[in-house]
């Protein structure tokens, strides 16, 4: 086993997770950050990281970093962190390609005593059972007596200043006691907050895949309390800001779930549990509420314009927001999406405005094609879909001026005044 001071890092995958944590490391030890994505690793090279996760200063100042496509230039590590995404399919399955090409790809370098670390977000058991293997064959290694493999997921916030990699405290596990420390010792290294070692692997894929689900349970329960109070007449938010005086109510608020995170992890866990006999009932029941909220905005929004003896087929709407949250360029999983595709099924003509997105990548990834800025006077409705700080910056009156007299304002995401909008969530 090799000791902390002979580590050499490698990266693989370069996104929001990887970019971010190879720079940080990068400040301690030399680090190749390696991505499939050869205009990436030209941009990065650049000096320039469209994700917006690490500044340009940041990379500049980043000169323990070195960026390869090259397969080649990964056989100088000796310890490997896999940060690729986990996405699920269309049938709401999960998505192992990424995970295990990127498996592949280490085990063609792997050598005696290296080591794997996977952030990628798994079902429990996954690392092991799915992992694992493949460095096996690809590699020709025995695991555990060849190489071993550590845990650690990722806890990226997107978007979030605040809370950058080292200042998340870092769940941390290993395939021995020994590789257990190893890892622990290497992420202490760079996580200001601190780190937790987990008894076992499993255990660190567990404790991630949950995280997310409980957020995505609670989220679910405050959506459906929305929907009871919308019918009710009562103001949601307002009901929220009166519970929210007892110390111990938690402070979820409705919304759109998407993104690769709260979005998606359920699934891992409920497609495990699945497996192994159990049908998991409250978790797939937030999942169905959640994933049905842009079907539900829509519906509200046109029983708004029907009210105001607006014609639905033909009505021109204006969507503040594409990003599956505030103040950053994701667009992974988004569910303004979904909120867009209902409308369009009406026969609304549907205009989505977001300033932090790119539009190569809307058309590539949702056939969007976003406007550059919103007319004057020419909306039926307007929907605040994105709490972005710019828009919020712009208040009521400014935004107001996109539409006709007479339109809808639909602020999903409480960014103004109750008394500003016409609707809210």
């Amino acid at each position: 086993m090799h000791s902390l001071n002979e580590l050499k890092l490698a990266v693989v995958g370069l996104g929001y997770v990887g970019l971010p944590l190879a720079v940080e490391f990068s400040k301690r030890r030399p680090v190749v950050g390696f991505d499939i994505n050869g205009v990436r690793i030209s941009a990065l090279r650049e000096g320039r990281d469209i994700t917006l996760e690490v500044s340009d200063e940041e990379l500049a100042a980043a000169t323990g970093m070195t960026f390869t496509s090259d397969v080649e230039e990964l056989k100088a590590c000796n310890v490997y962190i896999a940060t690729v995404p986990t996405p699920i399919d269309d049938y709401k399955r999960p998505d192992l390609r990424p995970l295990i090409g990127a498996s592949e790809t280490i085990g063609r370098v792997l050598k005696k005593n290296d080591v794997v670390i996977y952030e990628s977000t798994v079902y429990p058991g996954a690392t092991e059972e799915e992992c694992v293997p493949v460095l096996e064959r690809t590699s020709g290694l025995k695991f555990n007596v060849d190489f071993f493999v550590g845990y650690s997921p990722e806890r990226i916030n997107p978007g979030d200043k605040a809370h950058r990699v080292m200042d998340i405290r870092k769940v941390t596990s290993g395939s021995t006691p020994e590789i257990a420390e190893l890892v622990d010792s290497l992420y202490r290294e760079i996580i200001v907050a601190g780190t937790h070692k987990a008894s076992s692997i499993r255990v660190a894929e567990a404790a991630k895949v949950i995280e997310n689900t409980q957020r995505d349970v609670n989220i679910a329960l405050i959506n459906e309390l929305s929907i009871i109070f919308n019918k009710m007449g009562i103001d949601t938010e307002s009901v929220l800001q009166a519970a929210g005086t007892k110390w111990n109510f938690l402070p979820f608020r409705p919304g759109l779930v998407g993104g690769h995170c709260i979005g998606v992890d359920p699934y891992y866990l409920t497609h495990k549990a699945q497996a192994i006999g159990y049908h998991p009932e409250i978790i797939l029941a937030g999942r169905r509420l959640n994933d049905s909220m842009g079907g539900y905005v829509a519906s509200q929004l046109v029983k708004a314009l029907t009210k105001r003896q607006i014609g639905v087929a033909g009505a021109r709407v204006l969507i503040m927001g594409l990003t599956f949250k505030e103040n950053c360029p994701d667009l992974r999983n988004t569910k303004v999406v979904d909120i867009v595709a209902e409308l369009r099924e009406y026969g609304v003509e549907v205009d989505v405005y977001d300033p932090w997105v790119s539009k190569e990548e809307a058309r590539r990834e949702h056939n969007l094609d976003p406007i550059e800025h919103p007319a004057d006077g020419v909306y039926d409705a307007t929907i605040l879909a994105v709490a972005h700080s710019r828009f919020q910056e712009l208040g009521a009156q400014a935004i107001r001026v996109f539409g006709k007299p007479g339109h809808v304002l639909y602020d999903l995401k409480y960014l103004l005044p109750a008394d500003a909008s016409d609707l809210r969530l």
